[in-house]
């Protein structure tokens, strides 16, 4: 008897395979398998940001997506969730669109107008520097048995343009800046926690957990060029888990690679905002660069409303019937209540300042801590 063959789907026209099966189907039968892009626009006064993402989790038959806007500690937000198979060549869910408009350089995202909230937007996001893959993502539950995240992930940092509609008002947007990343592969927090499992602090609930996912843009025009770090810390008795990477990037493909990041960070002891960061940076060359930043505002969204971590016993890639459409505004996200219910996967828009250079300016986002007391 021969073997089964996943349904042939529009993708399976173009010559793009690289395992002996349709593009409905991937290689493995882990229900954390995830396809996911996010992104975020926000303008250079700080004043608004927006926040969104999909995701399609081909082992779970599920696409779902989220849109929301940040104004400083207001909050609005529109998730949306669909069976896959209802539309499997399509990343579009409820009132959101995605589309890629040039490989590797332009996207447009659309939330259309909605009866969920009253928030709508249409941007269209151009690369200054190119697509960068960042460093295989590969975390093992402490027993080391299992891989609880092995994904890629590439970024992209440059400027966005186009509308948004809030609360029946039209702003437009022109160059503003973006960042936004694409990202494949297993990864926690996919669908309700299993039962049955032994828990593991790296995936659920460690003494401390300190999350810098920061891009950032500086100047304009020709000089422009951009920064993009990742630092990463899961640690509790007697373990720690840190990850390192960062680079400074230009729109020509240079990348000058920092290979150490020492953060000092502030945080509000009320609900855990930034409020104050500085890094020193060891670049490859041994040669060392400072960045300081501080927050605009109280401007930046809870990715927690997007089911990062999980929200009110939700989760990303959970199965919500053929079509599921939700959202909440949350008028004060800054207190303490409430940035618990969000957790602290948050963006922040920030200004940085790079001694390196004399003085450039920039902004870039999220920032998270998470504190088992909080």
């Amino acid at each position: 008897m021969s073997g089964s063959i996943g349904p042939l789907v529009a993708a399976d026209e173009d010559f793009n395979h690289q395992i002996v099966e349709t593009h409905a189907t991937v290689l493995q039968t882990d229900p954390a398998w995830t396809e996911k892009v996010w992104g975020s626009v926000f303008s250079p006064d700080g004043s608004l940001a927006v926040s969104f993402g999909f995701g399609k989790y081909v082992n779970r038959n599920v696409v779902d997506g989220f849109g929301g806007v940040s104004r400083g500690v207001e909050q609005w937000s529109v998730r949306a969730s669909r069976a896959l198979s209802s539309a499997v060549d399509r990343i579009d869910v409820g009132p959101l669109r995605y589309q890629i408009v040039e490989p590797l350089k332009v996207i447009r995202v659309r939330l259309e107008r909605n009866a969920v909230q009253p928030i709508a937007f249409d941007f269209e996001l151009r690369g200054i520097t190119p697509c960068i893959a960042e460093e295989r993502e590969d975390r093992r539950t402490l027993t080391g048995y299992r891989r609880s995240a092995d994904q890629i992930r590439f970024h992209q940092i440059g400027l966005a343009s186009g509308w948004i509609e809030l609360e029946g008002a039209r702003i437009e947007v022109r160059d503003w800046v973006m960042a936004r990343d694409r990202s494949w592969g297993v990864r926690p927090t996919v669908g309700s926690p299993l039962p049955g499992m032994q828990p593991d602090p790296m995936d659920s609930h460690p003494p401390r957990v300190l999350a810098v996912w920061n891009p950032v843009l500086f100047g304009s025009g020709p000089s422009a060029y951009a920064y993009m770090q990742y630092y990463l810390v899961y640690e509790g008795e007697g373990w720690r888990h840190e990850k390192v990477q960062g680079a400074f990037e230009y729109p020509d493909g240079r990348r000058v690679l920092v290979s150490r990041i020492e953060p000092r960070l502030q945080f509000d002891p009320a609900n855990l905002r930034l409020l104050d960061a500085k890094f020193e940076l060891t670049l490859a060359d041994g040669s060392t660069r400072r960045l300081s930043a501080r927050p605009i505002g109280g401007t930046g969204f809870h990715l927690g409303a997007g089911l990062y971590l999980g929200f009110d016993g939700h989760y990303h890639g959970e199965w919500r019937g053929d079509e599921h459409l939700e959202g909440e505004y949350f008028a004060d996200c800054s207190t303490a209540e409430n940035a618990r219910r969000l957790n602290q996967f948050r963006d922040c828009v920030m200004r940085v300042q790079d001694e390196g250079t004399g003085g450039g300016l920039g902004q870039g986002s999220r920032w998270s801590r998470r504190v088992s007391a909080l």
